[in-house]
């Protein structure tokens, strides 16, 4: 079962929020009108009169509520933290990377009901996007929009299409992998100019045109539909992508990645961390 840590933000702050408020208009009226008739309670320090004592249960749900609406508040519409747990976006994103999303990128949406109520942006050619995966919502999957919606796309010979036309590769050389990339060593490395947006794809030439494991029998030119984007990963070769399982619908989006902040990868020889990695854009 996974867990839904929206739903508990938004569950959490709706029962701390309640209590504190509940309290705060019923009950603890009360309690300052009985402290005031009988005069009891804890003194204070400084001016000697008694204290309002409040039950521990308001206690913790004063204290607790400001804390996870924060979290809450900022998850939904400003960032989120992922980890990325495979190679499939190589060399632009590793293996232990951990990332930062834009949440409001592609505009706001409501937590847990994942309801548009403003609209910022629109995705772009290029944009590497966090989204759910369209044949397991539960599941989070990070690849890049290759085909807007009303494209035509296509790719043979290790060369991607868009309406009829070839994206331009300059490259760059063989590949050398560390750490948990080393099986991608040996890849042939090249700079794509997608759209203005120049990153760094991973190829194997003598590699069958679908990644590995794809279970299409067949794959030729396909229009992206209306509210749909087509999506690859940069290590064309071992990624698990639209040429396997179809397009992403636009209200699947999660938000745009903008910054590694962190590269822990506990097959690196020496330390885990990356340093060189830590606070980098993406591309």
């Amino acid at each position: 079962m996974t867990f839904d840590f929206p739903a508990f933000l938004v569950l959490a702050s709706a029962v701390t929020g309640g209590i504190w408020l509940i309290d705060a208009l019923l009950f603890a009226p009360r309690r300052r009108a009985a402290l005031a008739v009988s005069g009891q309670g804890v003194k204070n320090a400084e001016s000697g009169g008694p204290i309002l004592k409040e039950p521990v249960i308001v206690e913790y749900a004063r204290s607790f509520f400001p804390v996870i609406l924060a979290v809450l508040v900022l998850r939904s519409f400003l960032v989120e933290p992922f980890r990325i747990p495979s190679n499939s976006m190589m060399p632009t994103l590793l293996t232990g990377d951990f990332i930062l999303v834009n949440k409001f990128a592609y505009g706001l949406r409501l937590p847990v009901l994942n309801m548009k109520f403003l609209d910022i942006g629109e995705p772009r050619r290029g944009d590497v996007v966090v989204f759910k995966f369209p044949l397991d919502p539960r599941t989070d999957y990070i690849k890049r929009i290759i085909g807007l919606p009303g494209d035509l796309i296509d790719y043979h010979q290790k060369t991607l299409y868009i309406n009829g036309e070839p994206i331009a590769q300059e490259l760059i050389g063989t590949y050398v992998g560390t750490g948990s990339g080393r099986e991608m060593t040996g890849a042939r490395e090249a700079l794509e100019h997608l759209d203005g947006v120049d990153h760094l794809i991973l190829t194997r030439p003598n590699a069958p045109n679908l990644p590995f494991g794809c279970q299409v029998l067949a794959w030729g030119p396909v229009k992206v539909p209306e509210n749909h984007y087509f999506v690859m990963g940069d290590n064309r070769d071992n990624s698990n992508d639209s040429r396997c399982w179809g397009f992403v619908p636009e209200d699947k989006l999660v938000g745009k990645a903008f910054a590694i902040w962190m590269h822990w990868d506990g097959r690196r020889d020496g330390l885990p961390i990356a340093w060189s990695r830590l606070w980098t854009g993406i591309h």
